[in-house]
């Protein structure tokens, strides 16, 4: 196979930016230091603040969208001069661009714990595989009410069965349980942490649960990959869907791995070249396999930086990664606990495991409002809004929306403590200026921000 070393220095550059000491943490240190675990594209990016000011930025919506780790830009920059068609050019950067996808599908599948005979498809990202395993299935779906969007819409309504979810994750299998005894369902299909409130659900459990009953059982793991090692063999997963964009490779490549027999049987998810063997006047002969979904051009440099990403947390490693978001977590609940006129969104009891996330409503007044002013007079970004998990949302929570921080590779001690300030203020003071309720959202009234030119 044809190889790409890879650099031993890159430079980034980009509006603002002076990486702070805290950015450079090594992963062997930052644990222990509450610092950044690893070195991300945004690290030391200066912001500005209504006023004139900048300061430092703090990214707590990175379960929306994580930046991409260092290791990766420098990857992608490594990689783009031999961008060029795949798996029938004959030219050099063909022959490189295709090693780079297929090498990349030994990655995924080695980073999930793949069985043998598991395909690992590319896709957009989780919403894209999700859909492409609904068009698969050959019954009935059985779902939690507590998904997001991305693994609830796609099921057919006339073959979707919605358990919705109890006070405990005990009572919760149990009910996802009588509902598969009560009549055959083909696949369960459930988050494998909910992106609302971080809790982790018992995959393996839930992996038992449905073969007990004859079901397969997908997890929907945008949320969980990011964060935790996930195993499908070990944990008897059949489907395992996950984005790039989540796991610090914003370049829109996402995957769907699992079992061959129900993704050959399926349709094209994609009509076009590249699917098939044959094609005739009078018909079409498709291929089998991964190839049978990947119509079209593939996305050569998302998918090289879906498969860098993956790498770069095994290299960080499992022991680190679990310290450092334990620690910061545990910082972020207590502070939360601590604070007046909030409350934290919880959907079980009994979930003793959450990722760093953490979604908190207002006694009084306006989360979206709050955002706004988190971003423009502090230089915070976090999340306001339902978070496409609507029927979860409006059942936990008491008020319209929420607002939610999120936690990551780069997240340090100083970011968590700077949001906690920073909402005390807000919440006790109200913002320093005036916003307004536009089609785009809460934003200030005068907002004297600049912009920077991308041409």
């Amino acid at each position: 196979m044809i190889g790409i070393e890879e650099p031993t220095t890159a430079t980034l550059s980009a509006p603002r930016r002076a990486v702070s000491d805290a950015a450079a943490t090594s992963a062997t240190t930052a644990p222990a230091a509450l610092g950044p675990l690893a070195v991300l594209a945004d690290a030391g990016l200066e912001v500005p603040v209504l006023g004139g000011a900048f300061v430092r930025h703090v990214n707590l919506d990175v379960a929306a969208s994580a930046p991409a780790l260092e290791a990766v830009t420098a990857h992608v920059a490594r990689v783009l001069p031999y961008y060029s068609s795949v798996h029938r050019g004959s030219g050099y950067p063909s022959q490189l661009s295709t090693t780079l996808v297929e090498e990349a599908r030994g990655t995924v599948a080695r980073h999930v714990g793949a069985r043998d005979d598991d395909l690992v498809v590319f896709t957009r990202n989780t919403t894209d595989a999700l859909n492409l395993l609904a068009s698969a299935v050959p019954g009935d779906t059985v779902v939690l009410d507590l998904e997001h969007h991305a693994n609830l819409l796609p099921w057919r309504a006339d073959a979707r069965r919605v358990v919705v979810a109890r006070r405990t994750i005990a009572e919760t299998l149990d009910a996802l349980d009588a509902e598969l005894a009560r009549c055959p369902a083909a696949l369960l299909t459930v988050t494998g942490a909910s992106n609302v409130t971080g809790e982790v659900l018992p995959i393996a459990r839930l992996a038992e649960l449905a073969h007990a009953r004859g079901a397969r059982v997908a997890i929907d793991a945008a949320q969980l990959l990011p964060h935790r090692r996930v195993d499908i063999a070990a944990s008897g997963i059949d489907y395992l869907a996950f984005s790039g964009h989540k796991a610090y490779a914003p370049f829109g490549a996402g995957a769907l791995v699992g079992r061959a027999d129900w993704l050959d049987a399926a349709p094209a998810h994609l009509a076009g070249g590249g699917a098939v063997a044959a094609v005739r006047l009078d018909g079409v002969d498709w291929k089998r396999g991964a190839e049978r979904h990947e119509a079209g051009t593939p996305n050569v440099i998302g998918i090289a930086a879906l498969a860098r990403a993956l790498t770069e947390l095994e290299r960080i490693g499992e022991t680190a990664r679990a310290s450092h978001e334990r620690a910061l977590t545990e910082r972020l609940h207590a502070g939360l606990a601590a604070q007046r006129g909030i409350r934290v969104i919880r959907g079980f009891d009994d979930a003793d495991d959450r990722l760093g996330i953490a979604t908190i409503e207002l006694e009084r007044g306006s989360v979206g409002r709050l955002a706004a002013a988190l971003a423009a007079e502090h230089g915070i970004s976090v999340r306001a809004g339902r978070f496409c998990a609507h029927p979860f949302f409006d059942r936990v929570a008491t008020r319209g929306n929420g607002l939610r921080a999120s936690l990551g590779a780069g997240t340090s001690a100083d970011d968590v403590d700077r949001f906690l300030a920073a909402l005390a203020v807000l919440i006790a003071d109200g913002p320093a200026h005036e916003y307004e309720r536009s089609a785009a959202g809460w934003c200030p009234v005068d907002d004297d921000r600049p912009r920077p030119a991308f041409d």
